[in-house]
């Protein structure tokens, strides 16, 4: 460009510069409602405290799965409750959830199937501050629908059913996306109806029918939530009280807060400064994807080894008998 011709450039006017500030600023906002601290710290948590979990608390207990199964779940049941205290203390101590548990409750120790209603696919994440407060936790697996089919004898030695309603007054997060974004329940509702298993019936029609008769008193007990005073019960209380008190489930959430914040860190020093850490760490990983690809799952390879102990164990009973 000649320099005559720079005389014909107009000036930037001020409205540019502001139009501008204008735009960086909401792109600035958009970015921050997109994820917020909070979130970003819930997720990493969890997903750090279960990735090292594995590795480095269950892993060492693998060999025992082939030699006692029995020992092997009884000990990874304490190590999964463990973590499963995480997402509660998080959840009601970070975001400041408050649960609210009414109806029956949970009678310690027995053996029942809970159903429930899916608001979102948070529930079963949200169930756990429920369970923690009836020393549930250790004693919860998730099976999907489709599962309950394959499993043998399903139905057995069961005490209770309990079906749980669970609602939310404010905000009700859908997706792991929400969470992120730091959009937590304020609020949540859990109501429980026991129903002991010799008033359930057998039978694969009545049973439909029941369960179809629990989903419409379900459905009625949400609309009479959602329009009245956004309560189960106006007492706020079950008919049986919590195994473990406030005082006590708040220890175990600051404890369970202040372990999985330093155990992530502490395995990553030890990465960092020891060489068999990383050898042994590698050795588990390519385990764990192993494993996956060939059997499916480390479920699948210790219901493999129960049903050989147990089919070993029926076999040298029927030896002893007969000689």
């Amino acid at each position: 460009m000649q320099p005559a011709e720079l005389s014909h450039v107009p000036p930037v006017s001020p409205q540019f510069f502001q139009l501008r500030y204008q735009v960086r600023s909401h792109m600035i906002k958009e970015i921050r409602a997109m994820v917020s601290w909070k979130g970003v710290y819930f997720v990493l948590a969890l997903f750090l405290g279960s990735f090292f979990g594995s590795i480095f608390m269950l892993g060492p207990f693998l060999p025992l799965m082939f030699i006692s199964p029995a020992w092997y779940r009884w000990i990874t049941d304490r190590v999964v409750a463990t973590w499963l205290t995480l997402p509660v203390a998080l959840l009601e101590m970070v975001f400041g959830a408050k649960v609210v548990v009414t109806g029956d409750g949970f009678v310690p120790g027995e053996r029942s199937v809970i159903i429930m209603n899916h608001r979102t696919r948070m529930d079963w994440m949200f169930l756990w501050s429920c369970l923690l407060r009836y020393s549930y936790l250790r004693l919860e697996k998730i099976c999907l629908k489709s599962s309950l089919k394959s499993i043998p004898g399903f139905g057995a030695n069961l005490d209770a059913i309990h079906d749980i309603t669970v609602a939310y007054p404010q905000n009700i997060p859908q997706t792991e996306k929400q969470l992120l974004n730091g959009n937590f329940p304020k609020e949540i509702h859990f109501h429980v109806q026991r129903y002991p298993i010799e008033t359930v019936p057998t039978s694969k029609e009545e049973l439909q029918l029941w369960c179809q008769k629990r989903w419409e008193e379900k459905e009625e007990r949400l609309r009479h939530f959602y329009e009245g005073g956004k309560c189960f019960n106006v007492t706020g209380q079950g008919i049986i009280p919590p195994c473990k008190s406030e005082l006590r489930v708040l220890m175990v959430k600051c404890v369970s807060l202040l372990y999985w914040t330093v155990f992530p860190l502490g395995m990553l020093a030890l990465l960092y400064l020891y060489s068999s850490a990383r050898w042994y760490f590698a050795a588990m990983i390519i385990i764990f994807v192993v494993q996956q690809k060939i059997f499916g799952g480390l479920e699948l390879i210790e219901l493999a080894c129960h049903q050989y102990f147990k089919k070993q164990q029926k076999f040298h009973v029927m030896k002893i008998r007969t000689s």
